[in-house]
Formats: C-alpha cells, sequence, structure tokens
C-alpha cells in the first residue's frame, strides 16, 4: 500500500520527527552520574506544563490510568466520601476504580453529551456541613464524548461552600492541549499521560500533587495499601534525580524534546491553536446532513476531540472500517453506548490544518461509502473556510 496511514485517533497521537529522533538513542544507563541532572531538570520544567510552582510532578512508567490510581492510594483512605460524576466512558471508568479501591462515591450521572454538573457539585458541598466528602473529582475532558468540562468552575463550587476537600482532575486528553491552571484553580492531584497532548508514545503517566496532596500524603492518618505507585519511594529518590525502580529512559528523552516543543510555543498558543483547529472540524461537521457532535451544546464541546454521531441507518463502525481500510486513516470508535452510533475524529497534538482536513475528507468518503446523504465536499470546504480566513 502507497503513501503514510493517517492516524486521528484521539491517543496515541501523531509523534513529531524531532520527538521520534530523540528517543532513537542506545540504551543508557539510569544510574550514571549525568542521568540525575537531567531527571531533576525535566521534573522542574514538566510543572510547567501544568501551570504550577509549588508541589511535585510525578512520572510512572505507565499509562494515566495508573497515576489515577497512584493519586487514590496515596491520599486517601478505603471508606473515604468522595464526590464523582459519570458522564462517558473514561470517568465511568474512574469511578469504577474509586469503588473497587474502597471508596464510597457519591455520584452525579449526567446525560452523555453533557460534562460536571456544577449546580449538582455546589449544592452537594453546601450540603456537607460534617465535611465527610474528601475528594471531588472532575474529568476535564471525557474523551469518549468529546466533552471538556469546567474545572475552575468546580473550584468555585468548592469555594463557595467553604469545604476543604480535595480537587482531583483527569486531564489525561487536556493538559498540554487546552487552558489548564494548576494552581490558580486550586487542583490537588491531575493525572495525565504521554500519548496525548505530550506527543509521545503511550507508556508514561503524569501526576502532578499540590502541597495539599503532599500534605494528605505524609499526614499520620492510615492510607490504602500501596507500593509501586507509592509517593514517599519516589519523592526519596526523585529528590536525587532518579527512579525507584528502571526508568522507560527513551521515553524521557522523547519528552525532552516534547517539553522543550510545548515551552518553547507557550501554553496560550497551544490553547489557541487546538482551539483553532477543533473549530474547523465543527465546522464540518455541521455541514453534514444528519450528523452532529455527541456534545450537547458549544459550551461542552471538546477542542481536543469531536464525537459525533451518524446518520439515522448509517452504522459508525462502517464508517471507521472504511475509513481504515480504503482511505488508510484511522478514526475513533465509539465507546460504550456509542458503540455503532458515533465516530471520533481526534484533533490534538502535532497537527496542522491541512491534515485536519486529510482527516475530514477520510471520514466524508466512509460516510458517503455507508450510505450517508450527505453532499460530498461540504464538510471539507467548511473546513477549509474557516482555516483559510481564521487564524489560531
Amino acid at each position: 500500500m502507497n503513501g503514510n496511514k493517517h492516524l486521528f485517533i484521539p491517543g496515541p497521537t501523531n509523534v513529531p520527527e524531532e520527538v521520534r529522533r530523540a528517543m532513537n538513542v542506545p540504551m543508557e544507563d539510569m544510574r550514571a552520574p549525568d542521568f540525575g541532572p537531567f531527571v531533576t531538570d525535566l521534573l522542574t520544567d514538566m510543572k510547567k506544563a501544568f501551570r504550577m510552582e509549588n508541589g511535585r510532578v510525578f512520572i510512572f512508567p505507565s499509562s494515566g490510568t495508573g497515576a489515577w490510581e497512584s493519586a487514590i492510594q496515596n491520599t486517601l483512605t478505603a471508606g473515604d466520601k468522595v464526590l464523582m460524576s459519570r458522564f462517558g466512558q473514561f470517568s465511568l471508568l474512574w469511578v469504577d476504580m474509586a469503588e473497587r479501591l474502597g471508596l464510597t462515591v457519591e455520584l452525579c450521572d449526567v446525560e452523555w453529551g453533557k460534562g460536571v454538573p456544577l449546580e449538582d457539585y455546589e449544592r452537594i458541598l453546601k450540603a456537607d456541613t460534617k465535611h465527610e466528602i474528601k475528594a471531588v473529582f472532575a474529568t476535564q475532558n471525557e474523551t469518549a464524548t468529546g466533552v471538556s468540562s469546567d474545572v475552575e468552575g468546580v473550584r468555585r463550587a468548592l469555594d463557595a461552600a467553604g469545604h476543604p476537600a480535595m480537587l482531583f482532575v483527569d486531564g489525561v486528553s487536556s493538559i498540554a492541549s487546552i487552558p489548564f491552571e494548576m494552581e490558580k484553580w486550586g487542583v490537588d492531584l491531575a493525572v495525565s499521560g504521554s500519548q496525548k497532548g505530550f506527543m509521545l508514545p503511550a507508556g508514561l503517566g503524569f501526576l502532578a500533587a499540590s502541597d495539599k496532596a503532599l500534605a494528605a500524603n505524609a499526614s499520620n492518618a492510615p492510607k490504602m495499601t500501596r507500593c509501586y505507585f507509592s509517593f514517599e519511594d519516589m519523592i526519596k529518590l526523585n529528590d536525587t534525580g532518579y527512579f525507584p525502580y528502571t526508568p522507560a529512559t527513551q521515553l524521557l528523552r522523547g519528552l525532552r524534546t516534547a517539553l522543550d516543543m510545548i515551552l518553547a510555543d507557550g501554553m496560550e498558543a497551544i490553547w489557541a491553536r487546538h482551539k483553532f483547529h477543533a473549530e474547523g472540524v465543527r465546522k464540518a461537521v455541521a455541514a453534514w446532513d444528519g450528523c452532529e457532535l455527541v456534545a450537547r451544546g458549544p459550551e461542552w464541546a471538546s477542542d481536543t476531540v469531536s464525537a459525533i454521531y451518524t446518520p439515522e441507518g448509517v452504522d459508525a463502525r462502517d464508517v471507521i472500517s472504511g475509513a481504515y481500510t480504503k482511505y488508510q486513516t484511522s478514526l475513533g470508535t465509539g465507546l460504550n453506548k456509542l458503540m455503532g452510533k458515533a465516530f471520533r475524529i481526534g484533533h490534538l497534538g502535532s497537527l496542522n490544518p491541512v491534515m485536519l482536513c486529510g482527516a475530514i475528507s477520510a471520514a466524508e468518503m466512509a460516510l458517503l461509502d455507508a450510505g450517508a446523504k450527505i453532499e460530498p465536499g461540504s464538510g471539507v470546504a467548511a473546513a477549509q473556510e474557516h482555516y483559510r480566513t481564521k487564524s489560531a
């Protein structure tokens, strides 16, 4: 088959050539004298991507799910009450993890297509006068539904209630892509992963912890059993520039280059670029008759991934398989209750308008092949008009 395969799932994302080359190095000694300073500088600069000056960022050789587990195990105790909301596959999985680790979950179930219910959170927190809720969880970007939530609004709800609970944020498909302010928003634990906005292969889980979260970890209160994901072990060795177990050295070298690229652009420019790219995809979806975003309004639409309902009678699985087999383009599948009803276009990481026009073209052709009654070229033309006449 000629040419390249095209990747437009919401993670793993495209790896820039500079990053790929940075990882293409021989194995190295992770105990070498010069490795420690490299790690120390890397951990310091990671804080800039999370927009924090205090606290710590941990890098685990895991997926973001491992960082989720570490956040819970190191700061909470089995039986603790937490406030969570469920509105897509990944927020669902976080609830499942919390329950399996023994937390008592006060759950807000939300229509898929919407996000964190701020009014419900504020009402529940104000009613919790004994402060039994120890943590509030928010999925900033629900990758399954293409929905973003207002994390700053969750902080306002906590403050309005005068509530001391810690704020946990799933930022796997948001951090380094859309606005996120760890310290300004009073976030205590934030999770991300290497394979999304950080433009790396999967394999690194990132966990930012505030001073408040670190104090919760260091307190004498009983905590969950943990070993691999222990803060204590990481802190002890990270303070020397090393890790308590063998790190993924090549991924760390790639992360150094990716982080240099991110910081050179500046977070604000990256956020603006993602919004610009996303708006072009949304223009295309609006031009396809019978298609619509899963997000139930513009206030919910994600700037990193668009989940798109197919027209009545068109199986989204046919769109996805057709795009892959006929047009060499990977689109994201519909997860859970969206299986067969929706497909996803990822628009985060290392992308440009011409690449996205290619993704839109492949999706459009696959929709037509699957029986959608849309005007050929309509989505591409709408995106082109946006990218030609607007700017990031």
